[in-house]
C-alpha cells in the first residue's frame, strides 16, 4: 500500500510539473510575440489597401501575407524598414481577391532567426471593392496582442470566450452606442452561419455580453469563424474576430510546445510506472 501511495504521488508531481510549465511557456511566448504595430486603411469601393506600421527590430525584413476567407493565400509581399523602424506597402485588390468576406494581413519578422514580431488584422472586400477601413493592430505597448482601432469610440469585440468542446461562445465587448447591435458569424468560405440582432445592456463601463450557439449543419467546416459585430455603417462601430470551430465546438486553445511537454510528462510517468512494477516483481 505504501509503495502504490509514492507511485501515485510521484505521477501526481509529474503531472503538476508538466502544467506548469505548460503554462510558463505559453505566456513567455506570447509575452515574447512583441514589438509592433501595424494598419491598414482602404477608401469604400477602392482596389487599394495601404498597410504601413512600426517595429522595434529594424535588422530584418517584414514579410507579408495575404489570406483569403477561405484561408487561401492571394498576395505576398516583402519590405524592409526604414532606419526608424518605420515600413510601408500596398497590396491592389485583383482577380485573386474574388471572394467577399474578410480578408486576413499577417506582417512577420524573425529577428536571430525566431518568429518574435507578428502581427495580423482583417480587412473587408465586397465583389472584389474594399469597404471603408482604418484599423490599427499593435503590440508595442502592452507587451500582448491586442486587436485596437484607430479611435477611443466605436464598438470592440475584447473577447470570444468558452471552454473547449463548448457549443457556446460568450461574447464580451463594448461600445458607447445603445443602438441595436447586428451579429454575424461567417464560415472558413465566407458563408453566413448565423446572425441576430439585440439591444445591448451596457455596465457603466460600457461593457455588453452574448452568447453564440454553435453546432448544426451549417457550422461543418473545420477552421476559423469570423464573428462581425456592427452598429450601424460607421465603420468604428464595426468589429470583427476570429474563432476556431472543428466538429461544431470550439477548438482548444493548446500550442504544440505545450503538446510537447505533456507528452514527455506521460512518457516520464509511464517510465517510472514501468520501472516501479519491475522492482518490485519477485525474483526466483
Amino acid at each position: 500500500m505504501g509503495f502504490k501511495r509514492s507511485t501515485t504521488s510521484m505521477m501526481l508531481a509529474l503531472m503538476a510539473i508538466s502544467i506548469i510549465s505548460i503554462t510558463s511557456i505559453q505566456q513567455n511566448a506570447f509575452a515574447q510575440s512583441t514589438g509592433m504595430s501595424i494598419s491598414a486603411t482602404a477608401s469604400e469601393g477602392s482596389d487599394t489597401i495601404s498597410v504601413s506600421g512600426h517595429t522595434r527590430s529594424q535588422i530584418t525584413d517584414m514579410t507579408f501575407t495575404v489570406m483569403s476567407p477561405s484561408l487561401n493565400v492571394v498576395s505576398i509581399d516583402q519590405v524592409t524598414p526604414d532606419a526608424n523602424g518605420d515600413f510601408a506597402t500596398v497590396f491592389k485588390v485583383n482577380s485573386m481577391w474574388k471572394e467577399s468576406g474578410f480578408y486576413t494581413i499577417k506582417a512577420e519578422q524573425s529577428p536571430h532567426g525566431s518568429s518574435l514580431y507578428k502581427a495580423s488584422l482583417r480587412v473587408e472586400v465586397i465583389n472584389g471593392r474594399t469597404s471603408e477601413t482604418d484599423v490599427t493592430e499593435s503590440t508595442l505597448e502592452t507587451g500582448f496582442l491586442e486587436p485596437k482601432t484607430t479611435v477611443k469610440t466605436g464598438l470592440v469585440i475584447k473577447e470570444a470566450n468558452s471552454m473547449a468542446g463548448s457549443k457556446t461562445i460568450a461574447i464580451i465587448g463594448t461600445t458607447d452606442s445603445i443602438s441595436t447591435i447586428t451579429i454575424k458569424v461567417l464560415a472558413p468560405n465566407g458563408n453566413v452561419v448565423t446572425a441576430d440582432q439585440f439591444a445591448p445592456v451596457l455596465d457603466q463601463n460600457g461593457h455588453f455580453l452574448k452568447d453564440i450557439t454553435t453546432g448544426g449543419p451549417l457550422w461543418n467546416q473545420d477552421g476559423q469563424y469570423t464573428i462581425v459585430a456592427q452598429q450601424g455603417n460607421d465603420p468604428k462601430y464595426k468589429y470583427s474576430i476570429e474563432v476556431g470551430i472543428k466538429d461544431g465546438v470550439v477548438i482548444p486553445e493548446f500550442g504544440t510546445i505545450a503538446v510537447m511537454i505533456l507528452a514527455v510528462a506521460i512518457i516520464s510517468i509511464i517510465a517510472v510506472s514501468a520501472k516501479s512494477r519491475l522492482s518490485i516483481m519477485p525474483r526466483y
